[in-house]
């Protein structure tokens, strides 16, 4: 079993949701540690088809600022660095090349998608393996029955229940947020980590919210 869960993400901006849940996934699949890997702005914009998106550089120092207090959380800047958006298979395989082999957490809306959207689907199982954050045991259950694909590669799969009060905390609510003025400054603190509060509120008071 890989020490490392890789949670793969726009972050656009980070949670409490992101980095409470990334934590409780860690505690209850025995690992050691979750890797942040933000996204390119440019695919969350041009794929993902959001209009606002935080520049690469804020975001990433958004994540490095939430885990200087968090012994277990790292970010890294791998997919940003590159041209084009990688496939995740791509970015696990550099990973791994580095020293740092890692599971693949992500959440089942993703889940949803693997069998439709996702490339390297098998390989990511076989080679990483997936730790699956869900809002109901059920409904992932019922996800994987539902494909062949993950029916087949179901041993890969590790499902983790979310916790009730984290489900409906956001990035697109934030983001709500901070386009409101005045931004209503206690709503916002208890969305998202008080490390970055000054960050977004900063950017909103100076007109740089993206």
């Amino acid at each position: 079993m890989h020490k490392t869960l890789a949670f793969f993400g726009a972050f656009n901006p980070p949670t409490k949701a992101h980095i409470c849940l990334a934590e409780f996934a860690m505690r209850e699949t025995g690992r050691e540690s979750v890797l942040f890997v933000p996204s390119k702005s440019a695919y969350i914009r041009g794929f993902q088809h959001k209009d606002l998106a935080f520049p690469d550089e804020e975001r990433l120092a958004m994540l490095d600022r939430i885990a200087e207090s968090r012994p277990w959380m790292q970010a890294t800047d791998i997919e940003m660095r590159e041209e084009t958006q990688p496939r995740t298979y791509q970015t696990l395989c550099a990973l791994r090349e580095w020293g740092i082999p890692a599971t693949l957490l992500l959440g089942s809306d993703k889940l949803c998608e693997l069998d439709s959207k996702w490339l390297h689907v098998p390989e990511i199982c076989w080679e990483f393996g997936i730790v699956c954050l869900t809002r109901g045991r059920d409904e992932c259950e019922r996800v994987i029955q539902d494909s062949p694909l993950l029916r087949k590669l179901s041993r890969f799969i590790e499902v983790v229940e979310t916790p009730e009060e984290f489900r409906e905390v956001s990035s697109s609510e934030v983001r709500k947020l901070l386009l409101q003025d005045p931004v209503p400054e206690n709503e916002l603190r208890r969305t998202v980590p008080e490390e970055i509060l000054p960050m977004l509120l900063s950017a909103a008071k100076g007109g740089n919210t993206p």
